[in-house]
C-alpha cells in the first residue's frame, strides 16, 4: 500500500477530493496532511478524516531538513501538493525523486512562478484576454511551477469572467483530474 503526503496550505478542498478519493483503495492511502498554518481548513479535514497532522516551520523547512526525516519515518512514498504555497527545498527533492508532484491552476508554461497562485493567475489570464485555461499536473523540481508536465486540463475563459468564476471552473477541473492523475503515478510507479 502506497502512503501519500498531502501538502496544503489553505482550505483543503483538493485534499478533500483526494481522500474521498483514496479512502477505499487497495493501491494507496493518505497517511499524512503537511501544512504551514495550523488554522487552515485542511488541519480540520485531516482531524475529521483521522490523519495524522504535521504543523511544519518555515525556517526548519527551508533551511534545516525540510522534515525529511519525519517524512522518511511515515515512510511515505508520493508527495502531493495540494495549493502548498512555500518552495520545496532541494533537500526534500533530492531525498524524493520524481515523487513530489504539483497542481497549478493554469496551463503552464504559462502564469507560473513566484507569486502566481490562486486568484492572481485567474485575473492574470483574464487581463491577457485568454480564450482557454486550466490545470497542469507536474513533478516538482528547484523552481516554482517548472518541473516536468503529467497532465494538463482545458476550460474556456468568457468575456464577462471575473477571477471568482474562473477560479469555479478551473477547481472543477483539479477535483475531477488530480486523484486520477495521483493514482495512475502510482500505478505505474508499482508495475
Amino acid at each position: 500500500m502506497n502512503k501519500i503526503a498531502v501538502f496544503a496550505s489553505g482550505g483543503g478542498s483538493n485534499a478533500q477530493k483526494i481522500i474521498e478519493y483514496f479512502n477505499n483503495s487497495q493501491l494507496a492511502s493518505i497517511a499524512l496532511i503537511v501544512s504551514n498554518k495550523p488554522e487552515a481548513g485542511v488541519v480540520t479535514i485531516a482531524e475529521k478524516n483521522t490523519i495524522p497532522t504535521l504543523i511544519i516551520e518555515k525556517e526548519k523547512f527551508l533551511k534545516g531538513s525540510g522534515y525529511t526525516d519525519d517524512l522518511k519515518k511515515e515512510g511515505i512514498d508520493l508527495i502531493v501538493l495540494a495549493g502548498f504555497l512555500w518552495k520545496i527545498p532541494a533537500l526534500l527533492i533530492k531525498t524524493f525523486p520524481g515523487k513530489i508532484i504539483n497542481i497549478h491552476p493554469a496551463l503552464l508554461p504559462k502564469y507560473g512562478g513566484k507569486g502566481m497562485y490562486g486568484f492572481h493567475v485567474h485575473q492574470a489570464v483574464i487581463d491577457n484576454k485568454e480564450k482557454e485555461s486550466g490545470i497542469t499536473i507536474h513533478y516538482v523540481d528547484e523552481q516554482y511551477d517548472h518541473g516536468q508536465p503529467i497532465f494538463q486540463a482545458t476550460c474556456p475563459v468568457f468575456e464577462n469572467d471575473t477571477a471568482f468564476s474562473l477560479a469555479k471552473r478551473v477547481q472543477q477541473l483539479e477535483h475531477e483530474h488530480y486523484p486520477k492523475v495521483i493514482e495512475e503515478i502510482l500505478f505505474n510507479n508499482s508495475k
